[in-house]
Order: structure tokens, then sequence, then C-alpha cells
């Protein structure tokens, strides 16, 4: 996979008030997951480290967060639209997931689509190596 690594500019929800920058590779590893919430909202996204990811100052004033279950999954979406362009994720609370079909066109060369058993959430986090994905050394991949 292409390690280049940059930095994906203007990313965020359909309504444009959410805005964020996130550095990552050209090509990345993205999850579908069929847990209750993505499922539901067709979900596939990247995981990157937390120093990885900036916020728009003047984005946070139009999101809102939603968390169930453990709660530690903290869902971010927009006031306005509700598009969910970004959150916290249970698997790698050190990290930040991005929505692949929020990073602005153009940036990203190629996705991997790997699968996330969301449903049996416990026996997935053990095999798939998914925490690795929020460390800053991609080498643990």
């Amino acid at each position: 996979m292409d390690s280049d690594t940059i930095i994906h500019n203007n990313g965020g929800c359909h309504c444009r008030h959410v805005r964020w920058q996130v550095e990552a590779p050209t090509s990345v590893v993205a999850w579908k997951c069929n847990c209750s919430d993505c499922f539901m909202r067709g979900n596939t996204h990247f995981i990157v480290p937390r120093a990885n990811f900036k916020l728009m100052t003047s984005s946070e004033q139009f999101l809102t967060t939603y968390t169930f279950g453990t709660h530690t999954a903290r869902h971010m979406f927009c006031k306005f639209c509700g598009i969910t362009s970004f959150y916290v994720p249970r698997s790698n609370p050190d990290g930040v997931t991005v929505t692949i079909n929020c990073v602005d066109r153009g940036t990203l060369t190629h996705l991997e689509i790997r699968h996330f058993d969301g449903r049996n959430w416990e026996k997935s986090y053990d095999q798939t190596g998914i925490t690795s994905f929020s460390k800053p050394d991609e080498e643990a991949r």
C-alpha cells in the first residue's frame, strides 16, 4: 500500500458547517462495520491518530455528540445536516475515525476495505488488529 502521507484538506459534512483536516496516507485501510450505528448509516471509515486530525475552530459550535452502549465511542455530527463526518471510535479511543465519503475528492488514491464485525464486537476487536490504526507507528499493521 502507498505510504505517502498528505494533509487531506477541508473534509467535512454536507452543509460545510463542519470542516476539518486530516493527515493520512493517500492509500488507506478503510473499515466497513456492521454494528447497529454504522450499518444504518452505511459508514465506511479509516482511523488516524488523534494528533493527525484537526477540527477547524469555527466547526465545533455546529457539532453535537451521540453515545450509546458503553458510551466510549463519541459520534459527532453536524447539527444542521446530520452528517457524521468523523467520530472517536470505541475500538480506538486514542484516535479519530474519518468517514471516507466526507474526505474531499481527489486526495485518496486507494482504499483497502476491511470488515469489522460490530455485531460481534469483542471477537472482531480481538481478531482484526484495528487498535494499531490509531498509533503513530504504522509498522504495527
